[in-house]
């Protein structure tokens, strides 16, 4: 079953201003906004949790571990590669990009440890046992990080959800950095 995909003439009214946002701060629209635009409220919910997700003590590399990981686990065929040019944007190294999409080690313990939680989070629906929270603390993270990670949680349940049900068709600028998962699923 095909979504709606909207732009400034087909949306509905309380969407064209959100519609304006996005095309103004990409130069584009991207296809999640435009399936996002059929429930005004969806997209702005979305948009909200994303500034605020971006607002947190995270810095750029946490940002993109966060949602890259949750991408993966949940094999989202769009926003792996939309997170992965994002990151790019955003001068996170290939380094990192690379092992977040392919499951191998990230370059440093900190990372690699809010990958790990991130996962477990999603795995097991926020039910971490107190080992896990504890390696979580460990590793220099404290009670704020794992709200904000269930905040990165909510904005990307909006956006793997919806491109799973819509099918969204890859952006054009974001097609060389494709992505599907392959033999490996990480091991947490």
């Amino acid at each position: 079953m095909t979504f709606p995909s909207h732009d400034q003439d087909t949306a509905p009214e309380a969407s064209k201003p959100l519609l304006e946002e996005s095309q103004k701060a990409f130069g584009r629209l991207p296809g999640l906004h435009k399936v996002l635009a059929e429930s005004p409220q969806a997209y702005e919910g979305y948009q909200v949790l994303h500034k605020l997700f971006t607002e947190t003590e995270f810095d750029a590399e946490e940002l993109t571990v966060v949602w890259q990981s949750i991408n993966v686990e949940n094999e989202c065929h769009y926003c792996v590669p939309a997170h992965t040019g994002i990151a790019k944007m955003m001068k996170v190294s290939d380094e990192i990009s690379d092992a977040l999409r392919n499951e191998t080690a990230l370059p440093t313990p900190k990372l690699e440890a809010l990958r790990t939680f991130t996962v477990q989070m999603v795995r097991n629906r926020g039910f971490v046992s107190d080992a896990q929270m504890q390696a979580f603390f460990d590793a220099g993270y404290g009670h704020r990080a794992v709200l904000d990670v269930i905040l990165g949680m909510a904005q990307k349940t909006i956006s793997n959800y919806v491109n799973h049900v819509a099918e969204t068709p890859v952006d054009e600028v974001f097609q060389p950095l494709a992505w599907k998962r392959g033999d490996k699923k990480l091991d947490v």
